[in-house]
């Protein structure tokens, strides 16, 4: 097949240009989308009378068969099958003949990308917004299965004040709600039809962008033709969402590598989802978690690739914007793998709740419970942490156990070393949205709350 363009050319493109300009190898995963656009546009063209009802059919049962072998792999490629776009027309027209030369009336590879993109991304969004709703769905059912169970909360690395388990696992929970929240967002952006824009500027044919658009389920056409055919700010806004999303997996990832080491030892890594040492036989590796971490990196790389070709361009559409696809497709292969690794990660992690009890029940954890104690009596905040931390640098001096310190000094006295005994510190944390027993109770109602409302949007 000749090129696209060949009646302006003599000749055909070098093997270099062809190499290079080829984006076959990898926007081919969005065949389903380019068939339904094709679809719609060809339907289009039969309502507004540039389509013979005859020719329409021919075209429809001929994307039929081109969208079957596609998926069944006995789709035959050609040399000159640039990519997914012209290969499907290619083998519209060898089926349905000079009924197929029609497909492409009234429509441009400018339009036709940006809206077989925009398909693609719509549905990709909403499913991975699914697979994190179950990883925050994973994260309450391991919340609830800990129970009373706490450890320390750190500050700078360093402990802080002790919090329920289940506390500290709805915390990523709720950052991943906002994720949900982006990913949602994002995909609403993008649910603007760009077909009809041509190569930039409309047509002169009476053409229905209107109609295709809502044929093909989307909440509205364009306004501008220019902008619907060279921007690709929804690519980078859903990057940008998977990126954050990643960092927010890189953190959890971060702190099961931390939990599962011999020296916290927090938590124990189910077998099928953690590596050994080729070296080494005691090894148990949080492989997964590692991978969550890394790949972060990858995906903020994404982001800043994409905003770089971005940020030169002039109207209308450039080639440059071919760069949009591998980004966006590696970047929700990459999300959506690493959801389903840690998803089961965490669903089979054994909790050591007794070595959390043990390391969270140090005495120094309840430091800001005696400073509060004494603002309770009426002291100043501030007097009261100099008169506690006083006290800690005794103990920690060696010059007793803080809790004999505590109960001898006459302004805390014993009532406020009772304050120092093992699980006594976080049933105290009482204020909404704190880390005790109370408020936790009301944070997992609300969250199922939540989890329920973000699956009536993705079922909407």
């Amino acid at each position: 097949m000749a090129t696209l363009w060949h009646g302006r050319f003599e000749g055909g493109p070098s093997e270099a240009l062809q190499a290079l300009n080829d984006s076959l190898p990898f926007d081919r995963r969005m065949f389903r989308e380019d068939v339904a656009g094709s679809r719609a546009h060809v339907r289009m063209l039969a309502r507004v009378g540039l389509m013979s009802d005859a020719d329409a059919e021919a075209v429809l049962a001929a994307l039929d068969a081109t969208e079957t072998e596609l998926a069944d792999g006995t789709f035959a490629f050609a040399e000159a099958d640039e990519d997914v776009h012209t290969a499907v027309e290619r083998r519209v027209t060898e089926l349905a003949g000079d009924a197929g030369a029609r497909l492409h009336t009234g429509r441009s590879r400018n339009d036709q990308v940006a809206t077989d993109l925009r398909l693609w991304t719509k549905r990709e969004l909403a499913e991975l917004a699914d697979l994190v709703t179950r990883f925050q769905a994973t994260l309450a059912d391991v919340a609830e299965r800990a129970g009373d169970a706490y450890l320390p909360g750190y500050t700078h690395l360093q402990q802080a004040q002790p919090v329920l388990l289940a506390h500290h696992l709805l915390a990523h929970g709720w950052a991943l709600a906002r994720d949900v929240d982006r990913l949602l967002a994002a995909r609403e952006r993008t649910d603007v039809s760009p077909l009809g824009a041509g190569a930039l500027a409309g047509s002169s044919l009476p053409l229905d962008p209107d109609g295709t658009a809502a044929d093909l389920g989307f909440a509205a056409r364009f306004e501008n033709s220019l902008d619907a055919v060279s921007d690709r700010d929804f690519v980078a806004e859903a990057l940008f969402a998977l990126a954050l999303l990643g960092v927010h997996l890189s953190r959890v990832g971060e702190e099961l590598i931390l939990w599962s080491t011999d020296e916290f030892g927090f938590v124990s890594l189910d077998d099928a989802f953690s590596t050994g040492s080729s070296m080494l036989p005691q090894k148990k590796n949080p492989d997964i978690a590692e991978l969550a971490r890394g790949k972060a990196g990858r995906l903020v790389g994404h982001l800043t690739g994409l905003l770089t070709t971005l940020k030169g361009l002039p109207l209308a559409y450039d080639k440059d914007l071919q760069e949009d696809k591998e980004p966006l497709f590696d970047a929700c292969d990459t999300v959506r793998l690493t959801l389903l690794a840690l998803d089961g990660m965490v669903a089979t992690l054994v909790l050591n709740v007794d070595r959390m009890a043990e390391v969270a029940d140090s005495p120094y954890s309840a430091a800001t419970d005696l400073a509060e104690f004494l603002v309770a009596e009426g002291m100043p905040f501030r007097e009261a942490h100099a008169v506690v931390g006083a006290l800690v640098r005794a103990a920690l001096a060696g010059e007793g156990a803080l809790a004999d310190l505590v109960a001898a000094d006459d302004r805390l006295g014993p009532d406020a070393a009772a304050l120092l005994a093992p699980g006594v510190p976080v049933s105290r944390r009482t204020t909404p949205g704190g880390a005790g027993p109370e408020p936790v109770a009301v944070q997992k109602a609300r969250f199922a709350e939540r989890l329920d409302a973000q699956r009536a949007r993705l079922d909407a």
